[in-house]
């Protein structure tokens, strides 16, 4: 089956119909595909629901469902007070679902997932200390502020240290950092919850972490932030060891998968 007719596009449209099958997904993707391309720009409007129909060779029903489509993954969305559908660069938010669901169901483990902290966390602090704006400082020390003062709750707490990274991720001024942090958190949050319950001073040595690159950050001292959050990285596996009492290393029989 082909997904297009071969005949293409009338002149002046985006898009050629498609043939009889079901279609929305196909239709999410061809739109997806403009956009990925540049044809169809961040703020450039959608055609009309019926004009995509007339495009597509489809009923307006089929077009709406994959509009919901690319509005649930973040492409498509509307301004406030508008309702032209335009089209929208993904937030984090939007990305992390898809990389986090892909990794998760890869089995990754806990030292899968430290590697990675251990290559993203320590650039993103040595980059954020010369790059950050005013507001992104203040993310960053708010969200620090907010682990101590929940850091009796374990909820609170592990929220507290998942905007922490988030805030040092943002204020790198280096999009793949930020977009790469959103999925690690969402595989990082179950294991840092038992490392948080399991092991007593695992609070008091996520808040001295977190302040030294709170520091180092507010004075521009871009090597120390990098060797206080490889430190801060470093202590993580640490607590993971302690909690679940053996190591998850490579060849040792004992990878814990992240759920």
């Amino acid at each position: 089956m082909s997904d297009v007719r071969s005949d293409g596009p009338p002149e002046g449209d985006l898009f050629e119909p498609l043939d009889d099958h079901p279609a929305y997904r196909q239709i999410a993707k061809l739109i997806e595909q403009r956009i990925v391309a540049r044809v169809l720009r961040a703020g450039d409007a959608l055609p009309s629901e019926s004009d995509l129909a007339r495009q597509f060779g489809v009923n307006r029903s089929t077009v709406r469902e994959a509009i919901r489509e690319l509005e649930t993954h973040g492409l498509l969305g509307r301004g406030r007070g508008e309702k032209r559908l335009r089209v929208t660069r993904p937030q984090a938010k939007h990305v992390s679902k898809g990389v986090s669901r892909a990794l998760a169901m890869n089995d990754v483990t806990y030292l899968e997932l430290w590697e990675a902290m251990m290559a993203i966390e320590p650039a993103a602090a040595q980059y954020a200390a010369t790059r950050r704006t005013a507001a992104q400082l203040q993310a960053i020390v708010r969200a620090s502020s907010h682990f101590r003062r929940d850091t009796a709750d374990t909820t609170n707490a592990v929220a507290a240290v998942l905007d922490f990274f988030n805030a040092v991720a943002a204020a790198s001024g280096n999009q793949v950092l930020a977009l790469a942090q959103a999925p690690l958190n969402g595989l990082l949050a179950p294991a840092l919850t038992e490392i948080i319950d399991r092991v007593p001073q695992a609070r008091g040595r996520i808040g001295e972490a977190q302040s030294r690159i709170v520091n180092a950050v507010k004075r521009e001292q871009s090597e120390l932030a990098r060797t206080w959050m490889e430190k801060h990285i470093r202590d993580f596996r640490r607590g993971y060891e302690l909690a679940f009492a053996q190591p998850d290393i490579v060849g040792s029989g004992n990878k814990k998968v992240l759920v």
